[in-house]
C-alpha cells in the first residue's frame, strides 16, 4: 500500500490496436479508479515479444497505446501509465519468480496452450514462462488488486499461489493479490462472430472496431454486423448477434436493453445498425481529437514516459531489494 491508498495494477499488450471493446470493458472503468486507488497501468511490451514483432511497429504500437490511455481520461499526474520494458525490476523479479514455480503450474497454463496452437512454429519459453512475468508485474507493486477478466482469473491464481510460497519460506515479503470486483465493464463481442469476444488481435478487420476507426468506417462496420433472419430487435440469447449492437447501444448511450429494444420496435435491422455505428463514432470522437492533440505534443508525452518510468522504478526496486535480500543475494555497494 503507498500512502493511505490500496494499490491496483492493470495493463495492456502493445500489439494490435485497441478496440471499442477493450475502452468499454476496461480502459473507461480505469479512469473511475484513480481516486480510490493508487493505479499503476503498464503498457506491457515486454509481454508483447512472445510473438515476433516487427520493432518499428512495436515502438510504435507502444507510444500510441500510452497515449491513448491518456486520451480516454486517465491522468497521468494521478495514475503511474508507464512502459514495463523500462522497469529492469519486471525481468528481475520475473527469473526470481521462476525458481519459486513448479513446471506442473504452468502446464495447466490453458493461454499457454492456445497461443501455442496458433504459433507453432515459435513455441518459445517466454510464452511458456509468461504467467511469472505477469506475477513479478503484480507483485512487483505489492497490488492489492488487479482487475481481471474470466480469461485472466487463472494467471492471478498462479500468482497468487507464487507469493504465498515464498511468504510461506521468506515472511510476509509479497501482497496477496485479490481479483478487482468492481463496476462491470460492457462485455462488446465480435462484430462478425458474436460468440466470442471483440478482439485486437483478430484477422477480420470488420470484426472490430477500433479507437482510431473514423465515423464511415464505424458505420460501415456496425452495418455489416452477423445479425440473423428474424428481423425483430430482441434482447435474447437466441439472438446474439442483436443483443450485442443492442450491448454496444447501451454502453455509448446509457440506455437499458429494455428502452432500446422499445426504442426499435418495429424498425428495421439497417436503421437499428445505423444508430449503433452513430452512437459509438460520437463516444469515439472526443477520444480520437484528445489522441491527435496529444501525438502531436512529443515533449509532453515524453516528459510523462520519463517521470513514470522514475515513479514506477522507484516503487519497484523497494520490492526487489526486499526480495533479494531475503533470498541471499549480496547487497550493492553504493
Amino acid at each position: 500500500m503507498l500512502g493511505d491508498k490500496k494499490v491496483l495494477f492493470s495493463g495492456m499488450q502493445a500489439t494490435g490496436s485497441l478496440t471499442l471493446g477493450n475502452y468499454l470493458g476496461a480502459l473507461k472503468n480505469w479512469v473511475s479508479l484513480s481516486d480510490e486507488y493508487e493505479c499503476f497501468y503498464s503498457v506491457v511490451d515486454m509481454h508483447s515479444i512472445t510473438v515476433r514483432q516487427d520493432p518499428a511497429e512495436l515502438r510504435k504500437r507502444a507510444r500510441s497505446l500510452l497515449t491513448l490511455y491518456i486520451a480516454a481520461g486517465l491522468d497521468p499526474e494521478k495514475n503511474c501509465i508507464y512502459y514495463q520494458s523500462h522497469v529492469s525490476g519486471h525481468a528481475e523479479l520475473a527469473w526470481i519468480l521462476n525458481c519459486f514455480t513448479y513446471m506442473g503450474e504452468l502446464n495447466r497454463m490453458t493461454q499457454f496452450k492456445d497461443k501455442a496452437a496458433r504459433h507453432a512454429d515459435n513455441i518459445n519459453a517466454g510464452l511458456y514462462t509468461y504467467p511469472v512475468l505477469m506475477a513479478a508485474d503484480i507483485l512487483l507493486y505489492q497490488a492489492d488488486v488487479v482487475p481481471v477478466g474470466k480469461d485472466q482469473l487463472q494467471h492471478l491464481e498462479i500468482t497468487r499461489d507464487i507469493a504465498q510460497r515464498f511468504n510461506a519460506v521468506y515472511g510476509d515479503v509479497f501482497t496477496i493479490p485479490e481479483p478487482y470486483i468492481g463496476s462491470v465493464g460492457a462485455k462488446i463481442m465480435s462484430l462478425q462472430n458474436p460468440a466470442k469476444k471483440m478482439s485486437k488481435s483478430d484477422e477480420n478487420p470488420n470484426a472490430s472496431i477500433y479507437l482510431t476507426d473514423d465515423k464511415d468506417t464505424v458505420i460501415r462496420k456496425c452495418k455489416r454486423a452477423v445479425t440473423d433472419s428474424e428481423a425483430v430487435i430482441a434482447y435474447r440469447q437466441e439472438q446474439p448477434g442483436i443483443r450485442n449492437l443492442i450491448d454496444i447501444y447501451c454502453a455509448c448511450t446509457g440506455r437499458t436493453p429494455e428502452e432500446t429494444v422499445k426504442e426499435f420496435a418495429g424498425r428495421g435491422y439497417g436503421e437499428f445498425k445505423l444508430a449503433v455505428g452513430e452512437a459509438v463514432a460520437d463516444v469515439l470522437q472526443p477520444l480520437q481529437t484528445r489522441f491527435e492533440e496529444l501525438s502531436k505534443d512529443k515533449a509532453y508525452i515524453d516528459g510523462i514516459i520519463k517521470r513514470n518510468a522514475e515513479k514506477a522504478g522507484y516503487c519497484a526496486a523497494k520490492t526487489l531489494r526486499k526480495v533479494q535480500k531475503k533470498i541471499g543475494f549480496p547487497e550493492r555497494v553504493r
